[in-house]
């Protein structure tokens, strides 16, 4: 039985902390604070207002903000944090598609994607280029379908950036 008392923000905010750390799928963690707060038969059973449940859509695309920069960031290729560019390519989508759904608009985030791919796939270049073995672990394809997707043409990647893949 849920009552139309407001939720407390102190819990919003927890709730928040969590599905923007929740790991690699923050809409899981996002539906699994739903349930919490208005169903769980040992949580609080309250009502989540239009403003509050913002806030929690928003936690998951800053979730999956902070897992696909993580794998757009060149010091992280040698750290167990790093997952790839496969990992960025399956979050972009899984962030699409929950954007999709609750009506979110992507744009910017996109923006931000593009850039950071062309900083990344340049710097992996370079260090490929110096011996250094490809931490890239997605084919072209997957790396083109991302492209697309955040409205990156491929003639905006670096110069010769098919090297940084491995032969299939």
């Amino acid at each position: 039985m849920q009552t139309e008392m407001a939720v407390p923000s102190i819990l919003i905010d927890d709730e928040v902390l969590i599905i923007e750390t929740s790991g690699e799928m923050p809409e899981v963690a996002y539906h699994g604070s739903i349930y919490y707060i208005t169903s769980d038969p040992a949580g609080p059973r309250l009502s989540i207002g239009a403003e509050q449940l913002a806030k929690l859509k928003f936690a998951v695309v800053e979730g999956y903000r902070r897992i696909i920069f993580r794998d757009l960031n060149l010091n992280n290729r040698d750290k167990s944090i790093y997952r790839g560019l496969a990992r960025c390519v399956v979050n972009w989508s899984r962030l699409e598609n929950f954007c999709r759904t609750e009506g979110i608009d992507t744009s910017s985030l996109a923006l931000e994607v593009c850039s950071a791919l062309k900083v990344f796939l340049a710097g992996e270049l370079d260090d490929v280029r110096s011996g250094r073995p490809t931490s890239v672990n997605c084919s072209r394809l997957s790396l083109l379908g991302l492209a697309a997707k955040i409205g990156l043409d491929p003639g905006g990647l670096p110069q010769n950036w098919e090297i940084v893949f491995r032969e299939d």
